[in-house]
């Protein structure tokens, strides 16, 4: 009964606006958290970029929590309204936490895992900044919305993978001998894998979203 009632009155279409404007925001501090990755003296710069990107995507995320408690009719349920963009606001929060433990132990060079890793974490991004306009017609994008969610769900995949890669190398280096750079390269490594993780909490919003709606 609120499906049809919801589809006949007229709805507040800036949500789709809002939800671009943040899945452009995410990609630009994956974009540059992947030159930060690959280390030098540019480290601090591309830190500085992501702190300001986090801080961005949180006004973002603020306008449409507070679009939500003012708007009669939105496009589709406040729960999901809130669920997604609070988890695309987690991916560009974990980037920021990321940058945070790269500044604290001053690192300036990255392995090749934590490179491709960043690879993965951009993919991630631009995947989600293609789907995310294609919500304001659900039924009509239905199948690459679906498309969507498995595609991150590979990309995830192979995340797992570099970070397991990376763990052993990280063993193999520095296991028996530096422990502290041990402990600081994998905890660079899991902040990168729980990035992609968000990524994929989006997509799996997103696909409740198609799954309710169509």
């Amino acid at each position: 009964m609120m499906s049809w009632f919801r589809a006949l009155m007229p709805r507040d279409d800036r949500f789709f606006d809002l939800f671009a404007r943040h899945s452009q925001t995410v990609v630009a501090g994956a974009t540059a958290l992947q030159r930060l990755l690959q280390g030098g003296d540019a480290v601090q710069r591309y830190a500085r970029e992501i702190v300001e990107r986090e801080e961005e995507a949180d006004r973002i995320t603020r306008e449409v929590l507070l679009a939500v408690r003012r708007t009669f009719i939105t496009p589709f349920d406040r729960s999901d309204i809130q669920d997604l963009i609070q988890s695309m606001d987690d991916a560009i929060d974990q980037m920021q936490k990321t940058v945070k433990t790269i500044t604290l132990f001053e690192v300036r060079t990255f392995d090749t895992c934590m490179q491709e890793m960043g690879k993965t974490i951009v993919k991630a991004a631009e995947l989600t900044a293609d789907a995310i306009p294609l919500l304001r017609s659900i039924g009509t994008h239905a199948p690459q919305l679906g498309a969507f969610a498995e595609e991150v769900t590979r990309v995830e995949g192979r995340a797992d993978e570099l970070h397991d890669e990376g763990l052993k190398a990280l063993f193999r280096q520095h296991g028996t001998g530096n422990a502290m750079a041990y402990i600081i390269g994998s905890e660079i490594f899991d902040h990168l894998e729980r990035v992609v993780d968000r990524f994929e909490d989006v997509a799996n919003r997103v696909n409740s979203i198609v799954i309710e709606n169509v």
